[in-house]
């Protein structure tokens, strides 16, 4: 008797999550454990830089090892009587969210790898003799800690071919139809923790760029253009080059230093977006030129 597609997938399910289990076992039990311990003789690298490169891999691995595996298993066993998983794993998706940390963290974690593998000779020696042990299967660190960043998307490609495969009467199917809903969210969720943090890190770089002045620095603004302009002087018939940084709510108007000491630029004036006007001038001597008014001035200016 040919085994149902559905229980192939389900026993897919439950053998990925076995040896996911192993490779978070390895992650946290082996290579956190062994580094954390090194790091307490304060010979290799601070204990600090090793609880930033795994982030919260200990909660994820116990909530794996402890919950979801043994649900799993128990399932699979009672598959005659119980063919079904969609509420197991709408019990563990609210969970998931617990992978936005360690994703938004993942680059930063990969990069305190290589930093200090060139500062600590000694962390450096730890992780290659961690790595040719049998459990590691000759893959680096790096490579093991990027199979959390991709066990949701499998979850997800796994339950959408499971209910594709499920008879349309199964008991299943509203249970792993809602499941399927609760991971996508999580994906999203996880997604969203990582544009969120690239956003804030894209704004960082603009404000040192601008020499960090107070009043500009603000988490909340979002940078919607940046670019040179020229200024055109109505007293003498010239332009000189200047830059504009168009925020949400500003427009900041900036001199290029000479130099390049620290900031780029040094902002002249910044204008409010509140009652700001923007119109197009037709002046044939200086082409593509508009004017910008704004409760703090007017500024008369030359694109290119």
């Amino acid at each position: 008797m040919q085994e149902p597609e559905e229980k192939k997938i389900a026993l897919e399910l439950l053998e990925t999550e076995q040896a996911y289990v192993s490779r978070l076992h390895l992650l946290d039990q082996i290579f956190y454990t062994e580094l954390m311990k090194e790091a307490k003789t304060g010979k290799t690298v601070p204990e600090e830089v090793v609880k930033m490169i795994f982030s919260n891999i200990s909660s994820i691995y116990q909530f794996h090892a402890k919950f979801f595996l043994p649900e799993l298993q128990k399932r699979m066993e009672d598959w005659s009587c119980n063919p079904r998983i969609g509420d197991v794993i709408q019990k563990l998706a609210p969970f998931l969210k617990m992978y936005g940390e360690y994703v938004k963290n993942f680059d930063k974690a990969v990069e305190l790898i290589t930093v200090w593998s060139e500062k600590s000779p000694p962390f450096q020696e730890l992780i290659a003799d961690i790595q040719k042990r049998k459990a590691c299967a000759n893959l680096t660190l790096q490579h093991h800690m990027l199979e959390p960043v991709q066990r949701i998307p499998r979850y997800e490609l796994l339950l959408k071919d499971y209910i594709r495969k499920l008879p349309p009467q199964s008991p299943d199917r509203g249970d792993a139809e809602k499941a399927l809903e609760m991971i996508f969210m999580v994906a999203k969720h996880s997604n969203a923790a990582i544009a969120e943090m690239e956003r804030l890190q894209n704004l960082w770089a603009v404000y040192q760029r601008l020499g960090l002045e107070d009043d500009i620095v603000d988490p909340s603004n979002e940078l919607i253009k940046e670019g040179p302009i020229q200024k055109i002087s109505s007293r003498n018939n010239s332009t000189s080059e200047k830059y504009l940084f168009l925020f949400n709510n500003m427009l900041l108007y900036c001199v290029p230093k000479v130099i390049q000491v620290g900031a780029e630029f040094q902002v002249h004036l910044r204008m409010d977006m509140g009652g700001m006007k923007v119109r197009e001038l037709n002046d044939t001597q200086f082409p593509h030129t508009f004017l910008v008014s704004g409760k703090q001035r007017t500024l008369e200016l030359q694109a290119r």
